[in-house]
């Protein structure tokens, strides 16, 4: 082989490894990865890891600070958010209790964005973008960074709610952001039970979608990824809520699901129009609407109510319920309880998995509700990270940082434990060949060895 020869061969695969399509299908670029589906499948992970022995940990990265927000990957990007104090220590009291008094903390915090490298775990660089003290206190379960980044490859989104919305590029250089004011997430009963805000930012076809439901003036908003212009705002009269919006389809259109107590409903991508409208549920809603059948799945649990309800992708007006009903022109099917307090949902195959804050995983036919089993996962007390899904497995995580893999399907069974090691309050991200978790210290990746 001549000296040429060689050398052009080496250059086209170099060229081929450079300019590598990246499936945008396959990356986890927002809250539970594709449109809050919870799934990537031929993602060859292992059975089995221990981050006690090191055992299929394939790098370990403190995170200063505290933040659940849940790590967002792209390429061999991943990113994650943190709220760093100048005193305070961040401790979390996990368990499930009443308490619904605020941790008391005036001191000084820096709210960070990290990107890390896949496959080393290295810093590839980190910025700050607010310093000051909280302009809302949080739940003793809580922390100042609750909201996932968003990324579509070009862009990354990170939101700190009361500290701004922050656009940067995959540089970490900055590009625009904004200021909403103080957004008041207390309970509706007790405005001083203030728990610090949670909505996650989604990206959808170059815009940022953000929904602030909150004590004082409520909205869904759209902006433009590379300007932060506002395209349209919507108004919203409801409740305080910690719920990431999605999107689902009616034929072609684009719509927005977003899930709330007075005002769960649907409003056109483009124009921010109402589409339909539905009230009733947990009155504290926190999961996330997800989508599949032709159908948006919506559950909720806090108060008297704790539903569980498909509604049809052509819903339109005002769907909502009469008391005791579970059907009607729009809604496929409801269970009246049954519903999560803090879990999205995960539809996986055609089955549709709920778990509970208490570890209840119960599982339902998509398509008619039929419910199949409702088994408690693991010894953990409490469970606060939503189920995610590959090749036939789902992973719950409960906050001891225990990590139950349990056979996807009608029949109930649990495959394996694995221990992290670690308070785990977030859901993880998966990418192929790669777990990620993010603890109270710690991303952690998990990986075959």
């Amino acid at each position: 082989m001549s000296k040429y020869t060689f050398l052009l061969i080496v250059s086209i695969v170099f060229l081929t490894v450079c300019t590598k399509k990246i499936d945008p299908d396959r990356q986890w670029f927002m809250y539970r990865g594709n449109y809050a589906s919870g799934v990537l499948d031929q993602a060859n992970l292992p059975e089995t890891w221990d981050a006690v022995t090191g055992d299929n940990i394939a790098w370990k990265t403190e995170i200063p600070g505290m933040g659940h927000s849940c790590p967002v990957v792209w390429g061999d990007n991943v990113f994650v958010t943190t709220a760093v104090s100048t005193e305070e220590k961040g401790d979390i009291k996990t368990g499930i209790y009443g308490s619904i008094a605020p941790v008391p903390d005036s001191s000084i915090h820096d709210w960070n964005l990290y990107c890390i490298d896949k496959t080393s775990g290295e810093i590839k660089w980190e910025q700050t973008s607010h310093s000051g003290i909280p302009e809302q206190k949080r739940h003793p379960m809580s922390s100042h960074a609750n909201c996932s980044p968003a990324t579509n490859g070009e862009f990354v989104v990170a939101f700190f709610g009361s500290e701004g919305l922050y656009c940067y590029n995959m540089r970490g250089d900055l590009q625009w952001s904004k200021d909403f004011g103080v957004l008041k997430s207390s309970f509706f009963l007790v405005e001083s039970a203030e728990w610090e805000f949670a909505s996650s930012p989604l990206i959808h076809e170059d815009v940022v979608i953000i929904q602030c439901d909150v004590m004082e003036n409520s909205f869904l908003a759209a902006y433009d990824i590379k300007t932060g212009e506002e395209l349209w705002k919507q108004n919203r009269d409801e409740y305080p809520g910690w719920c990431t919006p999605n999107i689902y389809y009616e034929g072609e259109k684009a719509r927005i699901a977003v899930n709330g107590f007075k005002h769960r409903g649907g409003y056109d991508f483009e124009t921010g129009e109402e589409i339909w409208r539905m009230s009733g549920g947990g009155d504290i809603p926190v999961p996330t609407p997800i989508v599949g059948n032709d159908l948006i799945y919506f559950n909720s649990a806090h108060g008297k109510m704790s539903p569980i309800l498909a509604i049809q992708n052509n819903a339109s007006g005002d769907i909502t319920l009469e008391e005791r009903e579970t059907t009607n022109e729009f809604v496929k099917w409801g269970k009246l309880r049954g519903g999560s307090y803090m879990g999205t949902m995960l539809i996986y195959g055609d089955y549709l998995y709920n778990a509970a804050w208490n570890g209840k995983l119960s599982c339902f036919n998509a398509l008619t509700g039929e419910e199949m089993f409702a088994e408690k996962v693991g010894s953990g007390n409490s469970y606060t990270s939503s189920p995610v899904a590959a090749d036939g497995i789902i992973y719950i995580t409960d906050n001891n940082g225990m990590v139950y893999s349990v056979k996807a399907g009608p029949e109930f069974q649990v495959l394996q434990e694995n221990n992290l090691d670690e308070t785990c309050m977030s859901t993880p991200a998966i990418a192929e060949n790669y777990l990620f978790f993010r603890t109270n210290r710690s991303l952690i990746a998990v990986k075959k060895q």
